[in-house]
């Protein structure tokens, strides 16, 4: 009988577990900064031996950024600066902010991350987060320099993340609605046709960078914003 009875009462507890959430869940592993060191290094290195102009356009951001090389001509006139790195996650900038922000007194800061952010399983509500102490930190050392997200777009190697990349978008225009000095550059359809599907032929062979005709669309959409 107390053979019984233990048995029933194990099953119940696995039910309660079950039903009200109790199942222990593993912890999120502590976010590796340490990977990006040599690419930050490589920046400080390079402003040594070719110290970069104070109050440029600072582009940051993730491998979209990166392989922007016509950059500095899409926008002439403009003084571009670009510190963005391959894999770059929202709280990778917050990290290393007063190594590749604040030293060049930027006169605007572009940021278009946070796909790497969802497409290693954060939720749009975590990268938002991230995204508003991103903003917090920044406006910690300079309170009126105006920060622009360039929307994130969808592509055919991550369609299936579409949905919470629209979400955060969503947060992040209108959170930009808001606060001053907040910008939301609407760049979330331009891999779109007229009927909702994705172009293909905006991308290179991993159907996730653009290519030239890309960044042709993705540069059409920020010229906007860029100071003159």
């Amino acid at each position: 009988m107390s053979g019984m009875l233990t048995r029933v009462s194990w099953i119940a507890l696995m039910l309660m577990m079950t039903f009200v959430g109790a199942e222990p869940r593993a912890e999120a592993k502590p976010h590796d900064f340490a990977k990006w060191e040599k690419d930050i290094a490589a920046f400080e290195k390079s402003d040594v031996s070719q110290p970069p102009p104070k109050h440029a356009l600072l582009f940051i951001g993730s491998s979209g950024i990166v392989r922007w090389k016509s950059l500095a001509q899409d926008f002439p006139g403009a003084i571009i600066l670009n510190r963005a790195f391959g894999g770059n996650e929202i709280v990778d900038s917050t990290h290393f902010a007063e190594r590749m922000i604040f030293p060049y007194e930027p006169k605007m800061i572009f940021l278009r991350a946070g796909g790497n952010d969802i497409h290693t399983g954060k939720s749009a509500e975590q990268v938002f987060h991230d995204y508003k102490t991103f903003v917090a930190t920044i406006r910690a050392k300079l309170p009126d320099v105006p920060i622009a997200y360039i929307a994130l777009s969808p592509s055919p190697a991550r369609w299936h993340e579409k949905a919470a990349c629209d979400q955060l978008n969503a947060a992040i225009a209108d959170e930009s609605k808001k606060n001053k000095n907040l910008i939301f550059i609407d760049a979330s359809s331009i891999t779109l046709d007229a009927a909702g599907k994705i172009r293909p032929e905006l991308f290179v062979a991993d159907q996730l960078h653009f290519n030239e005709a890309g960044y042709k669309l993705l540069a059409e959409a920020v010229r906007p914003h860029v100071p003159h």
